[in-house]
């Protein structure tokens, strides 16, 4: 047997092995919004609640809670729309990924044609961030998706892939459908603002982009004055409640010393002008019983601030069905001539004809807050709808109960839904026992385009509020 040669026998060298690519560390603005996705999906959280805790755990500077703070909503926000583009840039259905993958590839889509970060920057902080949470080998697929999505901006993305518009020999599904698609909304939310709005497409088009503007915080003024609170946040004054400041530059609302110790606290405009409009002193009755209700109070909001204008002789019920919810209310009300129980308004411990003013702030789909919570518009569902109508019956029924002959009672939902406002109310109206007031005479004189009454729907892209809808009835 001839000896062994170079390389042959135990001369042979040992195979070589590849290095192992270092581990990728993303940075954590990205990794904040992505762990959002991750929680929303996996668990179902909520991002509106989830994010400050993110962003509180890292600690991040203000600019870098701030780059979080858009990629996490504005992905959120987007979904729709990014998956319609993703799709034509995969050879799948972006269902089909691993969802980890797709949040990834939503989250750099969103970068690229939302953000003024440049594309080649969005796509390979996307591709660093993919190679630390889902592997190296779906880095490469995002890598090559990601490229395709940016040779297009989002306009010409949404030209190719919207159908005609009505003008173009479209119909009026089509222009649902496009109107959805360039302002990420499901289709059924576009028809049911449309059905408010009425035909005015051009108006439905700026309600639909206000619900994707960057909501500014409001503060509400309770044991201070407004102009004082103002001063003291460098906010400014709200322009249609006597008790709002709104904040422009952003920041949370909870450093401020005067939400700390309850002087004020954190309550859109819209918010509001439903608990101003309540307490509204030209809705006198006789012989008044002294009690006011607020039926289903949970966070504490407009109990606290009902507390705040009524006569000082009004003792307000504070009630909440769920436990952790009128603890909130007995947290927002502490000191105040507010009773706070835990009680379900459709099996309620009060009786009947006690009150007189009550407030219902229904559960509804909140599709009036869709600035401030992104993700509650893929989240709810036609179904959703349809099954709080019951309840919003039931708990206006209860209502009108509660008060007293010659009282009042005021129906709020923070939807512009119609099956949820003016349905509810002609419902309960044909029922008998109540006749409608003019809403918009309780409110202040300066606020524009409230239509012809006697109900109001506010609107974020006229009033800059959530959508908040307010009926006042009065019990015979």
């Amino acid at each position: 047997m001839p000896p062994a040669g170079p390389g042959r026998g135990s001369h042979r060298r040992p195979p070589q092995r590849r290095p192992t690519p270092p581990r990728r560390t993303p940075d954590p603005p990205r990794r904040i919004a992505f762990d959002l996705l991750a929680a929303i999906r996996e668990r179902g959280a909520y991002a509106n609640l989830t994010l400050p805790g993110l962003l509180d755990h890292e600690g991040l500077d203000e600019r870098d809670a701030a780059l979080a703070t858009e990629l996490g909503y504005g992905t959120v926000r987007w979904q729709g729309t990014l998956d319609a583009i993703l799709a034509r840039c995969l050879d799948r259905s972006p269902a089909e990924l691993d969802p980890p993958v797709l949040d990834v590839l939503r989250l750099g889509a969103y970068q690229i044609l939302h953000t003024r970060i440049p594309a080649y920057a969005a796509v390979a902080a996307t591709v660093n961030l993919a190679g630390s949470v889902v592997g190296e080998g779906p880095a490469r697929l995002v890598n090559a998706v990601l490229r395709k999505v940016s040779q297009r901006d989002l306009d010409s993305w949404i030209s190719e892939l919207a159908p005609p518009a009505a003008d173009d020999g479209g119909s009026d599904d089509s222009d649902i459908a496009r109107l959805a698609l360039r302002h990420a909304h499901p289709e059924w939310i576009v028809r049911a603002l449309a059905d408010s709005l009425g035909p005015d497409r051009a108006e439905l088009d700026d309600a639909l982009a206000a619900n994707n503007e960057r909501p500014i915080v409001h503060l509400v003024a309770r044991r201070m004055g407004r102009d004082e609170l103002a001063e003291q946040v460098r906010g400014e004054p709200g322009p249609w409640s006597s008790h709002a400041v709104r904040i422009p530059h952003g920041g949370s609302p909870h450093s401020f010393a005067e939400i700390r110790d309850r002087r004020a606290g954190v309550q859109d405009e819209g918010s509001q002008l439903m608990a101003l409009a309540l307490a509204d002193p030209s809705l006198h009755m006789d012989e008044p019983t002294g009690w006011w209700l607020d039926m289903c109070a949970g966070p504490g909001g407009k109990a606290a601030l009902l507390s705040a204008l009524a006569p000082e002789d009004v003792r307000i019920l504070a009630a909440d069905r769920a436990p952790h919810r009128s603890q909130l209310v007995a947290r927002a009300t502490s000191g105040e001539r507010v009773h706070v129980v835990t009680a379900d308004g459709l099996a309620p411990p009060w009786r009947d004809g006690f009150a007189d003013r009550v407030l219902v702030d229904a559960p509804c789909s909140g599709l009036g807050a869709l600035r401030r919570r992104p993700d509650a518009r893929w989240r709810r569902t036609p179904q959703d709808v349809t099954e709080l109508v019951e309840l919003q019956r039931g708990l206006l029924s209860r209502a009108l109960g509660a008060a007293r002959p010659g009282g009042v009672v005021a129906y709020v939902t923070c939807s512009p839904h119609r099956a949820e406002t003016v349905e509810i109310v002609h419902w309960a109206l044909a029922r008998g026992g109540a006749s409608t007031l003019d809403a918009r005479s309780s409110l202040p004189t300066q606020l524009p385009a409230l239509g012809v009454g006697p109900y109001v729907q506010l609107w974020p892209h006229r009033h800059g509020t959530d959508a908040m809808f307010l009926a006042l009835l009065r019990v015979h």
